[in-house]
């Protein structure tokens, strides 16, 4: 019997080659994989990195103040978008939306008139 590429090979040596399993695919590979990732992922460092216990609620009102200055700063990195950019982008949006409404009118129409055409058709007359 010929294989793919040509070469006689016995039809249990084909058949055990297409129905062989890729190294790695293994269930016992993958468990391996999975044992030294667990290994891997659990260094002091990972291990001392656990959640601890959040701050009490005296401590989180107290933290309040902080946090509304730490937004405020982040909000002045912001790079905002000029009157005249949001006006353009604007006008853009609903250009295109009178054309999407214009596009699914016509084929809206088409549609109608040809599925009418086929049911006057279909019934005679």
């Amino acid at each position: 019997m010929k294989t793919e590429r040509g070469l006689s090979a016995a039809p249990d040596e084909s058949l055990k080659r297409r129905m062989a399993k890729k190294p790695g695919k293994r269930p016992q590979a993958i468990r391996d994989r999975a044992a030294r990732t667990a290994t891997v992922m659990a260094t002091p460092s990972a291990v001392a990195a656990a959640p601890q216990k959040g701050p009490g609620f005296v401590q989180s009102l107290l933290n309040t103040p902080k946090f509304f200055r730490e937004v405020r700063a982040e909000a002045r990195k912001i790079t905002w978008t000029s009157r005249s950019e949001t006006w353009i982008t604007s006008v853009m949006v609903g250009i295109m939306v009178v054309l999407a409404a214009g596009f699914f009118a016509v084929v809206n129409g088409v549609l109608n008139f040809a599925i009418t055409l086929i049911l006057k058709l279909a019934t005679g007359g």
